[in-house]
């Protein structure tokens, strides 16, 4: 069950509808999973339309992302050693985040949008990279909208029981995760393989 702060910011964002939503998954003071399934109630009960929730779903996630990229070019490391605390960013988190960006590249700006754990973080090290900000923001736009249409979908079903998302989306979440996986994993490898003939064929 979600804390009695969380549903009083809810319910409070909740009037707000379409500008409510946008900003909740701004400021990510509670899981965009949660909102998003928020979202998902508010349509059942006939205060927002789905494109609205759809739309301020995948502009609000968006933005929070394009926050932390930023913040990845002009703070970089250093900042986030010192202030990820307040942003809810480990250090834990941000090196695994580096790691993966490292290893696979851009594609990951994509696929780790639907992993835990480094989903938030992934943005940090496209800044510090200074990866182009057109296509970083696709790639994002591209992982926000399955992930805001699940949840909202979600939210839907559950209607009155909405704060219990977090319980229910499990099922849903593993095998989104192990596709997520998958598709790096092909990616890795069909540009490694490439390379490795090229090689071959130089000795």
């Amino acid at each position: 069950m979600l804390r009695e702060w969380a549903v009083e910011l809810l319910q409070i964002l909740g009037d707000y509808g379409f500008l409510g939503i946008t900003i909740g998954l701004m400021i990510e003071v509670i899981p965009s999973e949660i909102v998003l399934g928020y979202g998902g109630y508010l349509i059942a009960i006939g205060r927002i339309s789905f494109f609205e929730a759809l739309i301020a779903g995948v502009l609000g996630g968006t933005m929070a992302q394009l926050f932390l990229y930023w913040l990845g070019i002009y703070g970089g490391r250093p900042f986030f050693d010192r202030y990820g605390k307040y942003l809810f960013i480990q250090s834990k988190h941000l090196n695994a985040a580096e790691s993966w960006f490292s290893r696979h590249g851009t594609i990951v700006i994509f696929t780790a949008r639907f992993i835990p754990v480094i989903r938030h973080a992934i943005s940090i090290p496209a800044g510090i990279a200074r990866m182009p900000f057109y296509q970083f923001t696709v790639l994002t736009v591209a992982a926000m909208i399955p992930w805001t249409v699940l949840f909202l979908l979600i939210g839907i079903e559950l209607e009155n029981h909405w704060d219990q998302i977090g319980d229910y989306a499990a099922a849903y979440l593993r095998p989104i995760i192990g596709t997520a996986l998958a598709v790096l994993l092909l990616y890795f490898l069909l540009k490694k393989w490439p390379l490795k003939r090229m090689s071959k064929n130089e000795k």
